[in-house]
């Protein structure tokens, strides 16, 4: 298997160089530069795909820049502080732990709900 990722598009083989993401939520799709690995639901496009891209009526495209150039070391720096400070706890912990009931279930996936607290009576 070539470890360069190709092109979504049926019967193209030329390289991918953008990451296509749909937003359904807001009626988006956004391209920009290839993601660093394949998620499940982008689709990876040669430049001349990207090119020609169109959305759906309503819908708006957005391409973010790409400069053609990987993040720089204090970009990833960055980031990877950015997400080590929004996974600390907050103050105070209020944040219940294992408190959740199950409402449902899907598969292995479980739907929670927070628990009541406890009332001293």
């Amino acid at each position: 298997m070539s470890p360069v990722r190709r092109c979504s598009r049926t019967a193209c083989s030329q390289p991918a160089v953008f990451t296509l993401t749909y937003v359904y939520a807001d009626s988006t799709a956004v391209l920009g530069p290839l993601a660093t690995y394949a998620e499940p639901h982008c689709y990876d496009l040669c430049a001349e795909h990207a090119e020609r891209l169109t959305a759906p009526r309503g819908w708006e495209v957005v391409r973010l820049p790409t400069d053609g150039a990987p993040p720089s070391t204090d970009d990833l720096e960055a980031l990877a502080n950015a997400v080590r400070e929004a996974a600390r706890p907050a103050p105070g912990g209020t944040e219940p732990v294992g408190q959740g009931v199950e409402v449902g279930r899907r598969g292995h996936l479980r739907v929670l709900r927070s628990a009541q607290p406890q009332r001293d009576r």
